[in-house]
């Protein structure tokens, strides 16, 4: 479903401030894999979902989802074929439109536009149905305007809103981040439920390692833009977090941010 070859992404080439972001890169996702993304700040992490999401374009190497290589397609373009889930949680939704109206523009995603009416009674029920999944009283506030929502709920109706079209790649960039435990809690439970019952090819970066350990069926560590440790669906199951510093520490000059020893 997502295929990465060899990329590399160097920011302020030739010059004092260059820095090479992603190094000769490769990954390969099969359908409904779920993989987790740790590493230290200035992995590369964030750098990666930006080139698989079209927001930055490579130096060189290829991307291809679903098949189809997506090098010289444009953010907007590849939008139709990934989801994503930012850490703002006011990044994903348009706080000034209603409940409705973000749900609305989700589910055309991909669509071709024309004129005809975006919202009518069977749409607000199948809002309604969904938003009810979230547990958290969406479903009776479909004209209230995002702007109102706690972060927690702006965060759950991001990851709602993404998996609306089936993407082919949903993309999560520590979109707990920003959250209190308890609504980074619900929000993780929620990304576990959706991802499972869509069957999402997802790639997710997260400083929690706890959570990066208990989400998902492969595992990747990177440090200055590589690849540096994998593990895969079996050897996933029997990592604990003391295991993961192991690894870490052989990497030299690497350090865990205090948010990954502490989340």
């Amino acid at each position: 479903m997502l295929s990465i070859n060899a990329i590399s992404k160097t920011f302020f080439a030739d010059t004092i401030n260059e820095r090479r972001a992603l190094n000769n890169l490769s990954l390969t996702l099969a359908e409904g894999d779920f993989v987790t993304v740790i590493g230290s700040n200035g992995a590369g992490k964030s750098t990666l979902l930006n080139t698989i999401s079209g927001r930055y374009t490579v130096d060189s190497g290829d991307i291809e989802i679903d098949g189809r290589r997506v090098n010289g397609l444009k953010e907007f373009k590849r939008a139709r074929h990934i989801g994503r889930v930012f850490q703002d949680p006011m990044a994903g939704t348009a706080p000034n439109l209603t409940i409705e109206q973000n749900l609305a523009l989700a589910a055309k995603r991909g669509q071709r536009r024309g004129l005809g009416r975006a919202l009518n009674k069977t749409k607000r029920e199948y809002f309604r149905e969904q938003l009810t999944s979230l547990e958290l009283g969406l479903e009776n506030r479909l004209t209230a305007n995002v702007g109102l929502l706690s972060g927690g709920q702006r965060q759950a109706l991001s990851l709602l809103m993404a998996g609306f079209t089936h993407p082919s790649i949903l993309l999560l960039d520590e979109h707990t981040a920003a959250l209190d435990p308890q609504r980074a809690a619900l929000v993780t439970s929620l990304t576990e439920r959706i991802v499972s019952q869509g069957n999402l090819t997802t790639l997710m970066v997260t400083h929690n390692m706890e959570q990066a350990l208990a989400l998902g069926n492969r595992l990747i560590m990177m440090h200055e833009g590589r690849i540096v440790f994998e593990a895969g669906p079996e050897e996933k199951k029997n990592l604990t977090v003391q295991g993961l510093l192991d690894e870490f520490s052989k990497i030299k000059g690497a350090q865990f941010d205090d948010r990954a020893l502490l989340g």
